[in-house]
């Protein structure tokens, strides 16, 4: 049972009240004032929240009313005219110019990995923020990103010829960003540095770097350094040089490990990727998000028979040929991912009992929450030149992302800090925003640090907005489909076109399959090659890895030699991925109707029963693939999307749902705190299983096709359900 506190005109949950006072006093604000200041920003833009809502289902009605009329792939020009008609398309603005300023380069002008981790979850919310550095030993020796076959079988034992593997590995990574002058890497016997840079003795007597300007410093003696410091396409590599250590006692050189500079920066996420439904949760993210802004948050982890305590890195300092120093940033610069527009928590209630839209809150909250880094002692923590970074996910369109600049704006004023400070990120997931790009960026040109696309919830956005035209595709076939390309080619195209280079990120989606290190480093190397200056990554050992792209591919070269954004391919965007009669299947329907409720079954049950936001699921094939909100959405909108045309019938989702149960709960058998989904004969379908039907078979009537109002209010009971006990 929620206790509140009256708070000006409002009913605040205690905890969140709690997280505000202490905030308020450690900053030195007055906490009447705060309050009074964010009721009328609750009560202003409260109204205009709803009415984007509402203009988000007219919309959609004109939409599927058009398509019900027209089945099948639209005319291109009666489709273009409807959507210019009803709004859903706007004018496209002929100068968009992206001003924001005091920007970090990690954001404005450097390229590499970024992590998304939830925010609720501090063990992996530190990993992340700490994976700025990471091992590439242990991500080769650990993962397939080398060879697991025969003789190079990690196995339970210290494999030497797999460690062999690893080094000749790291040594052709620095011949590629370091090469030497008339020698190789695996040459050396020691590394020293002098006046001039840095030396490499190899058998062959004394060489020097191709390019002098790789070396940037070094710790330890300057004859026997037990770091070098390399730089190649903005990105830092160190070599650990210890001739006592495991790897480097065997080592010529006496190279312990080579650790490269990986996540530059980290979502640190309240939206997908948790299951944030009252005060409590929200209080938790809001106080964790605080912890990472004044350096507070710790972790107390056991691990291999060890107990240890998780806090954030430090920063490395290094020691220059000249002399001097030259200070890195020890952890990745952090955004947060506030909520979109849909959702209102019950964390706080307005003047008339009503719960407050979750993203107003949000953004309140999670900028008190951020003073500490913003002024004061700990300022530049986080942010060296004084910015705070928020993701906006789940926009439609430039209103709503005018609407979120004006918020940021309100937020900025009740707080006294300086204008603009509250930096955006704007993910083009939803189709309007898409179709839109161009105006949505100019929404908020002075804002903008970050635009993104994402298969996931692009294409749930896709089936929804479509969904009366006719029965989709597969989700493989989907991604392969002209739409996809299209978008993806867009995104960066308008991005630069709108002067987004030197100011902000242009980013691509998530690896999914956190096992299948190989498989990453042969695909996901397309998004450097795109321009895309971040994409995102599953875990701290993955951005080590898509680091390596980074080296290989600098996309701020290839930006010079991508063609204007093409005229044709809003046209391609707006086509939906129908399926055609042979495309389905029997045995193509059978396969996606049990893969696409395995992984609904297999995310749903810890959402629901153990709050878990974020989950690796097995597919039908026992691939591990990570699951969040996103693509639930795209599994449920999918099979409901097959429901309305008749392709499936509930029978089989029933069907599906029994025998795969049975599955889920064999894979989760060494979960002490799992609950098991499999309904005996007679017996009651519990809350999860319960909640992964209705996403189906109510998915057609699901707003946008999202799928928290239902997870939202089933996950609150199950909560409730487990305190009556």
């Amino acid at each position: 049972m929620t206790t509140y506190l009256s708070r000006a005109d409002l009913s605040v949950a205690a905890p969140v009240v709690e997280f505000a006072e202490t905030s308020l006093s450690d900053a030195g604000r007055d906490a009447d004032a705060f309050w009074a200041g964010a009721s009328a920003i609750i009560h202003d833009l409260g109204p205009r929240n709803a009415a984007l809502l509402e203009k988000r289902d007219e919309l959609q009605q004109r939409i599927d009313d058009f398509h019900r009329a027209n089945p099948g792939v639209p005319d291109r020009d009666a489709y273009r005219a409807l959507l210019t008609e009803i709004g859903y398309l706007v004018p496209e603005p002929e100068d968009v110019t992206v001003t924001t300023e005091d920007v970090d380069p990690e954001i404005a002008s450097m390229a590499g990995p970024q992590l998304v981790v939830p925010l609720l979850n501090a063990r992996f919310a530190l990993n992340a923020a700490n994976a700025r550095w990471g091992s590439l030993y242990d991500a080769l020796y650990g993962t397939d990103a080398i060879d697991q076959s025969g003789e190079l079988a990690p196995g339970r034992e210290f494999n030497p010829a797999r460690a062999a593997a690893v080094v000749a590995r790291g040594r052709a990574l620095l011949d590629d960003i370091a090469p030497l002058d008339g020698a190789s890497h695996g040459d050396a016997v020691s590394y020293r540095v002098d006046g001039a840079g840095l030396i490499i003795d190899t058998a062959h007597g004394e060489r020097r770097l191709a390019q002098p300007g790789a070396f940037v410093g070094y710790t330890g003696e300057a004859g026997a350094p037990t770091a070098v410091l390399l730089r190649h396409n903005g990105l830092h590599a160190e070599i650990v040089v210890d001739r006592e250590g495991p790897i480097g006692k065997t080592d010529a050189a006496g190279v312990q490990d080579i650790v490269l500079e990986s996540a530059l920066t980290a979502i640190l996420d309240l939206e997908d990727s948790v299951a944030a439904v009252d005060g409590d949760d929200k209080a938790l993210g809001y106080r964790n998000w605080r912890g990472f802004m004044d350096g507070t948050l710790t972790e107390t982890v056991t691990k291999g028979g060890r107990t240890f305590t998780r806090r954030l890195a430090g920063d490395r300092t290094y020691r220059t040929a000249d002399g001097g120093e030259i200070t890195l940033p020890g952890r990745a610069v952090l955004f947060i991912r506030n909520v979109g527009h849909l959702m209102r928590t019950d964390a706080a209630l307005d003047r008339d009992g009503a719960p407050v839209f979750e993203g107003i809150l949000d953004a309140i909250m999670t900028a008190l929450g951020a003073l500490p880094e913003l002024e004061g002692p700990d300022a530049g923590r986080n942010s060296r030149t004084g910015s705070m970074y928020i993701v906006k996910p789940k926009m439609h369109g430039p209103e709503e992302v005018a609407f979120a600049a004006e918020l940021f704006s309100r937020v900025e004023e009740l707080l006294g800090l300086p204008a603009r400070t509250m930096k955006i990120g704007i993910m083009d997931e939803e189709r309007r925003t898409s179709a839109n790009l161009a105006a949505s960026i100019a929404a908020a040109s002075d804002r903008v640090v970050f635009i993104n696309t994402g298969f996931l919830d692009r294409t749930g956005d896709e089936i929804h907005t479509s969904l009366h035209a006719g029965p989709f595709l597969p989700k493989a076939a989907i991604k392969q489909q002209p739409f996809m390309q299209a978008y993806e080619d867009r995104n960066v195209a308008i991005g630069l076109a709108c002067g987004l280079d030197g100011h902000a990120q242009i980013g691509k989606g998530m690896w999914a399959e956190p096992d299948l290190m190989h498989d990453m480093l042969e695909k996901k190397i397309a998004h450097p090659r795109s321009g895309a200056s971040t994409a995102w990554v599953p875990s701290p050992t993955a951005a080590t890895l898509h680091a390596l792209h980074y080296h290989q591919v600098d996309p701020f070269e290839v930006r010079r030699t991508l063609p204007p954004v093409d005229a044709t391919a809003l046209d391609r965007l707006l086509v939906p991925p129908l399926a055609g009669p042979e495309d389905l299947t029997p045995e193509v329907v059978a396969s996606e109707i049990d893969n696409n409720v395995q992984s609904i079954l297999g995310y749903v049950v810890r959402w629901i029963d153990q709050g878990i936001g974020v989950s690796k699921v097995p597919d039908i094939h026992r691939v591990g693939l990570m699951e969040d909100r996103a693509t639930l959405r795209i599994s449920s909108q999918l099979l409901a999307n097959w429901l309305t045309h008749g392709v499936i019938t509930e029978e089989q989702i029933d069907d599906s749902l029994r025998r795969l149960a049975v599955v889920v709960d064999e894979q989760n058998a060494g979960d002490p705190n799992y609950e098991k989904l499999a309904v005996p004969d007679g017996g009651t379908p519990g809350i999860a299983y319960t909640a992964a039907r209705r996403l189906i078979v109510e998915g057609a009537a699901q707003p946008s096709g999202y799928t928290e109002p239902l997870l939202h209010g089933l996950r609150r009971e199950k909560k409730a359900e487990q305190a009556r006990g």
